[in-house]
């Protein structure tokens, strides 16, 4: 079965399970008077409908690139979490002000037999459920479905401390229902403002993981003719939809032709086995000449005495033209990137001065 209709297929569940447990909590809590169980029905209620906009949004993600979204529509898929997590964060906040109200005017709750063992069976089932919707979003690598299933292993804790509230109540005749309220809602707003942090840094555009990073470019580099793999970047538009581009370093005897076979061969690889569109770039570099090997040596060194100089990479010595090419990856934290530059550049022209330095400023984009 296609991801869409997985996901589809567990947000139904979702709605069905959440609506089941809405309406016993709504009951119990109207019945035995308790804030705190009616809070946290209502969670359950943006529960279901956080997984109505799953469903949509799924939909939405799910159609083909055209003409004037060449790149499809997968980032819709962010922009539902962004709606799930608003929604959170507004049943967060009413949550919170209504447990303030029952904390300036407490009224003692009532609770049965049934109502604890009802609260009690809910816990069990949403901690079960969580658990399952989660492990499905990191299976099918969607965010929403991992923020619902993260939510619900939370309102199990939230119905456990409903439990503890409730025994308290029932055997010291104190009612802390107010304050739970209070507790409740800080920790339904702080889910909200988690999964909304974390949806607007991928729609923003988030720093390529660390370990996919060196993954890929160890893969790239296996080849023999592949001397590096630098200024890897990678851009996400969607969660199954990954574009992106990396410079190669190869020698300068090689031909166009050989060229062209090595990195028509990188690409399909690479989509292979990653899933990723990669464009791929080429630097040159010099293969004969102690010169050369002088001239990179002393640039390292120079490089070495700069701690905000991440990476050197793309060397190349034109003799021609007399002209020596370099990359340098500067620390965003550097206040003046094109300073060290030209710093560089200029100890270069002192011991060669035949020669003209041109430094590339590359962003670290990726490790």
């Amino acid at each position: 079965m296609s991801r869409e209709k997985e996901i589809i297929k567990i947000s139904v569940l979702g709605i069905l399970v959440n609506a089941i447990l809405v309406t016993f909590k709504l009951t119990v809590g109207f019945l035995s008077n308790s804030i705190a169980v009616i809070l946290d029905g209502v969670n359950n209620m943006t529960d279901a409908l956080s997984s109505v906009i799953t469903i949509i949004g799924t939909k939405l993600a799910g159609r083909a690139p055209d003409k004037k979204h060449p790149y499809g529509y997968g980032k819709i898929e962010y922009v539902s979490s962004v709606t799930v997590a608003l929604i959170i964060l507004m049943a967060g906040l009413t949550a919170f002000r209504e447990s303030f109200d029952k904390i300036l005017h407490p009224a003692a709750a009532d609770y049965s037999a049934l109502s604890l063992f009802i609260i009690a069976a809910a816990m069990v089932a949403k901690l079960i459920f969580g658990r399952y919707v989660k492990a499905a979003g990191k299976t099918y690598h969607s965010e929403a479905l991992i923020a619902s299933g993260t939510d619900a292993i939370m309102d199990a804790f939230v119905s456990l401390s409903t439990l503890v509230a409730a025994g308290i109540s029932m055997a010291f005749s104190v009612s802390i229902e107010g304050i739970l309220g209070v507790a409740i809602s800080v920790i339904i707003m702080k889910a909200g403002i988690e999964i909304l942090s974390q949806s607007l840094g991928d729609i923003i555009g988030t720093r390529t993981d660390s370990r996919l990073s060196a993954e890929l470019k160890n893969f790239i580099c296996k080849n023999p003719a592949v001397l590096g793999a630098y200024d890897l970047a990678l851009h996400q538009y969607g969660p199954e939809r990954m574009i992106g581009s990396v410079h190669i370093e190869l020698p300068d005897e090689m031909t166009a032709r050989e060229i062209h076979g090595l990195t028509r061969q990188i690409t399909e690889d690479v989509y292979m086995t990653f899933g990723i569109i990669l464009t791929v770039g080429i630097y040159a570099t010099n293969t004969v000449g102690e010169v050369f090997t002088e001239m990179k040596q002393t640039l390292s060194d120079i490089v070495r005495e700069y701690p905000e100089i991440l990476q050197m990479h793309g060397f190349y010595v034109d003799t021609e033209k007399k002209l020596v090419y370099f990359d340098l990856i500067i620390d965003f934290k550097a206040e003046n990137k094109e300073m060290t530059a030209n710093d560089v550049v200029g100890r270069m022209k002192a011991r060669f001065g035949e020669y003209e330095f041109i430094a590339v400023l590359d962003s670290d984009v990726s490790d």
